[in-house]
C-alpha cells in the first residue's frame, strides 16, 4: 500500500513538473490594446550590430497575436540569403489563445527554395519561408532569427506598429555599432528621443523602447507614411562585395555607383558600325535617342539577374548586346552606350518604382530604390528612358515611374532630380458618343474614346493594345460601365507619341437600356461614366487629404430621338467647383437630338484636414448630377 501511494506521488509530480506553463495567453493583453484591431505585436526586438565596414548581425524576436483571418499574412515570414548573407538561425512556433503551444517549426517545415520567379534566369539567392497561419482565433506565432551579414550597405530599420489596426505590446531597436563606424538614422512620427550609450571596446549603442501603443486607423485619403511610427537607418562609410563607398551625401552615393559602372560600357565595333546606320541622318538629338531606344526594344528582353553584387552592379553592354537581354541595369547600361557611341551622353538613374511607391526622402541618403532608368537631358527637359518594356512609348513613364525623384547618377556623383509630372489636360478621357433611342427602351450606340497620359494605362489599356482580340475584347467588356449591352464590333488604335493615346471605337446594342413606363420613357442621360465613389464620413479628420492623381474627363453624347417623343423633364445644368477640382453638365435639345455634354476636371495635391468634408460634399453632388434622368413622354 505505501509503494502504491509513493508510486502514485512519483506520477503526481511528474506530471505537474512536465506541464508547460502558458506563454504569450491572449488574456494578458490589456484590453484597451485589444480594441478594434486585428492583432496585437506582443514583442518586436531588433538588435542591429556592426562589426566592420562589410560585417554586421541582425538578431530578430518577434511575437504576434492574430485575431482574424485580415491578419493571417503576418504569420508568414521568409528572408532571403546568399553568399554575402546568411542566415544562422530560423524558428517559429505557434500558441493558442492559452498561450498552449500548438506547433513549433522543424528543419522540415522551412521551405528553402531559390528566388526563381518568372522573368528571374540567373540568381544565386535563395529564401527560407514558413507559414503557420492557423483557422482558430486568436492564435500567436513567435519567430526568432539571426543573420549575419557580408556587406553593409543597408540597414535594416523597423516598422514600429507595421500597419493599421495592429496595436503594440512591446518593441524596441537598437544600432550597436563603433564609433569609427557611426551609422544615420531618423526616425518618422516618433517624439521619443533614443537611448544613447558607451559599451566596451570603443562600442556604442542607440535604442527606443516602446510599450502600449495603440492601433491606428489610416483616414480615407490619407498617406500612411504620415502617421505611422517608423525607424530608418544607414551606413556612413560603407563595403560591399569588395567596393568601398560612402552615402553621407548623395553625391558621394553616386561616385560609389560610379565605381561599380566603370568599364561596362563597352561595345563590339560591329555594333558600333550598326549604330552609326542607325542614326544616319538624323538632324536632331532627340530623332537619334529615339531610334536607338526603338533599337533596344527590338534587340532585347527582360530578364532577372542577380548575382553576388548582381543586384546593384550591372552586367557588361557588350554582354547584354551579344545574349539579347538584361535586367533594369544591364539594359539601361546598355542604352547608354549605344548613346555614347553617337556622343549622346545618358545617365543611369536610381529610382522607386511602382504605382503607390513611397518618396525617397531627399534629406537622407541611403538605399531607398528597386529601379534604374536612363536620362538623357535634352534642352531644357530631360528624355527618360524604360529600358526594360519592349513596348513602351518613347519617353513614356507612366505611374510606373513617373512624377517623383530619383537619383542620376553624374560624373559628379549623384544629384536628384524629378521625372515627368503629366498635367491635368494630358491626363485625359475624351468620349464621343452617339445613341439612337428606340421607343420600346432599346438602343445603339457608336461610342469613341480617347485615353491621353496615364489614363492610357487605365486598366492596363496599354498591355491590352498589344494583344489579340478575345483579350481586347474581354477588356471592352469589363471596362465598360453600362448594365446591359452586347459588343456588336470594336477596333483599338495605338498611337505612341510622347504623351500617348490609345482610341478605342465600339459598337453597342443596348437591350432594355431605357425604362418604359406608360407613355414615359425615363434614361440617364451619363452612358457610362457615373461616378459612384463618396468618401466616408470621418469626424474630426487628423490627417491631411492626398489626392494623387489629376485628370480631365469629357462626354459629349448625342442622342436621337424616335418620332412620337418629347422631353417632359429636363435636368437644369450643373456647374461645381471646389479646391479639388470642377465639375460640369450641359443639356442642348435640337429638333429630334438632344446633346448631353460633361466635364470633371479633378486636382492633384496635398489638402488641409478641415477640406474633407468639402470633399465629401464635392463628390456627392458629382454622383447626385451624374444619375439625374430625363423623362420623355408619347405625344400620343
Amino acid at each position: 500500500m505505501k509503494t502504491s501511494l509513493w508510486l502514485f506521488a512519483v506520477l503526481i509530480c511528474f506530471t505537474s513538473n512536465a506541464k508547460e506553463d502558458p506563454k504569450f495567453p491572449a488574456s494578458a493583453i490589456p484590453e484597451n490594446l485589444k480594441k478594434n484591431v486585428v492583432a496585437v505585436v506582443r514583442e518586436d526586438e531588433m538588435v542591429y550590430t556592426i562589426t566592420a565596414d562589410n560585417r554586421a548581425t541582425l538578431h530578430g524576436h518577434y511575437v504576434v497575436t492574430i485575431f482574424n483571418r485580415k491578419a493571417d499574412y503576418i504569420a508568414e515570414f521568409s528572408d532571403w540569403y546568399s553568399k554575402l548573407k546568411k542566415i544562422s538561425k530560423f524558428e517559429g512556433t505557434v500558441y493558442n489563445a492559452e498561450g498552449l503551444i500548438v506547433k513549433r517549426v522543424k528543419g522540415n517545415d522551412v521551405s528553402d527554395q531559390s528566388v526563381y520567379e518568372t522573368g528571374t534566369l540567373y540568381t544565386d539567392t535563395r529564401t527560407k519561408s514558413i507559414d503557420l497561419s492557423q483557422s482558430e482565433y486568436p492564435y500567436t506565432v513567435e519567430f526568432e532569427y539571426d543573420v549575419e551579414y557580408r556587406f553593409l550597405y543597408h540597414i535594416n530599420g523597423s516598422s514600429i506598429i507595421p500597419s493599421e489596426n495592429i496595436s503594440v505590446q512591446k518593441a524596441a531597436y537598437q544600432l550597436i555599432y563603433p564609433k569609427t563606424l557611426t551609422p544615420r538614422y531618423k526616425t518618422y512620427n516618433i517624439v521619443q528621443t533614443p537611448k544613447v550609450e558607451q559599451l566596451e571596446g570603443g562600442r556604442e549603442s542607440v535604442s527606443w523602447r516602446f510599450e502600449n501603443l495603440a492601433a491606428i486607423k489610416f483616414e480615407p485619403l490619407s498617406d500612411p507614411e504620415d502617421i505611422l511610427p517608423q525607424i530608418v537607418a544607414a551606413p556612413g562609410k560603407f563595403e560591399y562585395d569588395g567596393y568601398s563607398g560612402s552615402m553621407e551625401t548623395w553625391e558621394d552615393y553616386g561616385k560609389w555607383q560610379l565605381s561599380l559602372n566603370r568599364g561596362r560600357d563597352l561595345l563590339t565595333e560591329e555594333t558600333k558600325k550598326k549604330v552609326k546606320e542607325i542614326t544616319k541622318g538624323l538632324s536632331t538629338q532627340e530623332q537619334k535617342v529615339k531610334a536607338l531606344y526603338e533599337f533596344l526594344q527590338n534587340r532585347t528582353r527582360y530578364v532577372n539577374i542577380s548575382l553576388g553584387i548582381g543586384g546593384l552592379q550591372p552586367f557588361e553592354a557588350m554582354v547584354v548586346d551579344k545574349v539579347g537581354y538584361g535586367d533594369c541595369k544591364g539594359l539601361s547600361n546598355y542604352m547608354i552606350a549605344l548613346l555614347k557611341e553617337v556622343g549622346i551622353k545618358g545617365y543611369y538613374t536610381k529610382i522607386m518604382a511602382g504605382d503607390d511607391a513611397p518618396e525617397i526622402d531627399v534629406a537622407f541618403p541611403s538605399h531607398q530604390t528597386n529601379h534604374i532608368i536612363v536620362g538623357v537631358p535634352n534642352g531644357a527637359d530631360t528624355l527618360w528612358l524604360e529600358c526594360t518594356d519592349q513596348t513602351n512609348p518613347f519617353d513614356f513613364q507612366g505611374t510606373f515611374t513617373g512624377d517623383r525623384k530619383a537619383i542620376m547618377v553624374t560624373e559628379n556623383g549623384g544629384r536628384i532630380v524629378n521625372t515627368h509630372r503629366y498635367s491635368m489636360e494630358q491626363n485625359s478621357q475624351h468620349r464621343v458618343a452617339d445613341v439612337f433611342l428606340e421607343l420600346n427602351g432599346d438602343a445603339k450606340a457608336k461610342v469613341t474614346t480617347t485615353y491621353n497620359g496615364l489614363q492610357y494605362e487605365n486598366d492596363d489599356l496599354n498591355f491590352i493594345l498589344n494583344k489579340q482580340y478575345d483579350d481586347q475584347r474581354k477588356w471592352i467588356l469589363s471596362n465598360t460601365q453600362i448594365p446591359s449591352f452586347d459588343v456588336v464590333g470594336f477596333s483599338m488604335i495605338n498611337k505612341k507619341n510622347k504623351v500617348p493615346s490609345a482610341v478605342v471605337n465600339s459598337d453597342f446594342s443596348l437591350k432594355r437600356w431605357a425604362t418604359a413606363s406608360g407613355k414615359r420613357i425615363f434614361i440617364t442621360p451619363n452612358l457610362m461614366n457615373r461616378s459612384t465613389f463618396v468618401p466616408e464620413k470621418v469626424e474630426s479628420r487628423k490627417t491631411k487629404v492626398v489626392t494623387n492623381f489629376a485628370y480631365t474627363d469629357s462626354d459629349t453624347i448625342r442622342y436621337h430621338i424616335p418620332e412620337g417623343i418629347y422631353p417632359e423633364f429636363l435636368p437644369q445644368p450643373v456647374s461645381i467647383k471646389s479646391r479639388f477640382g470642377e465639375y460640369e453638365v450641359n443639356y442642348k435639345l435640337d429638333q429630334n437630338t438632344l446633346l448631353y455634354f460633361r466635364r470633371v476636371r479633378m486636382n492633384k495635391g496635398e489638402f488641409p484636414p478641415e477640406s474633407y468634408t468639402e470633399l465629401v460634399e464635392f463628390y456627392k453632388n458629382i454622383n447626385k448630377a451624374d444619375n439625374s434622368k430625363i423623362v420623355f413622354l408619347s405625344k400620343t
